[in-house]
């Protein structure tokens, strides 16, 4: 018998048309005297009707985050009293996204001398991005389970799920990228 792949609302692929869409029915097919139905179509408002495998679900990446921390790193190009306005003189953020104290992201000593207050900011956001993430997954997880919540509480679950879908999902190959242009 056949079962559900896909849900309302669901963002799909719709592969024979080339294109992404919504699916705003799910019409079982039905047999007399058979508990469950013996297929499943999928209405995603393109003129027919889709079966499963001539759909696809959004797929995710799961970012596994990790313990990430800003590590300060010492500046090469200019002396303590050169960079005596800075937030930590002599100094700049690195966010390290490794176990070991490497990798992660820098910042141009250009970009941190122009606005050195913005950049450790940054620095902070990005370390704590892993604690965010799993504030946001609680917050739509938790709209997934309880279905009467305020509509403040209810509106900042749809937003949450959308950033997570913003994060999760991987782009689309368009031919769009840098290589691409440069060909």
């Amino acid at each position: 018998m056949a079962k559900a792949v896909f849900h309302k609302h669901q963002r799909v692929f719709v592969g024979p048309v080339g294109t992404w869409a919504l699916v705003e029915q799910v019409k079982p097919h039905w047999v007399k005297d058979v508990e469950e139905p013996i297929r499943i179509a999928y209405d995603c408002g393109l003129g027919r009707d889709f079966t499963a495998d001539e759909l696809a679900a959004e797929q995710a990446d799961n970012v596994e985050a990790g313990h990430w921390r800003v590590l300060r790193a010492k500046n090469k190009w200019q002396t303590i009293e050169e960079c005596a306005g800075h937030p930590f003189p002599g100094t700049f953020p690195v966010v390290v996204t490794e176990a070991m104290d490497w990798g992660g992201w820098r910042v141009p000593a250009a970009e941190y001398d122009r606005d050195p207050h913005r950049i450790e900011a940054q620095g902070r956001l990005l370390a704590n991005s892993p604690r965010l993430l799993e504030i946001a997954e609680q917050l739509a997880a938790m709209a997934g389970e309880d279905g009467d919540l305020p509509p403040a509480l209810a509106e900042l679950s749809r937003s949450a799920e959308r950033v997570l879908r913003d994060i999760n999902t991987k782009p689309a190959k368009t031919g769009n990228t840098p290589q691409s242009r440069a060909a």
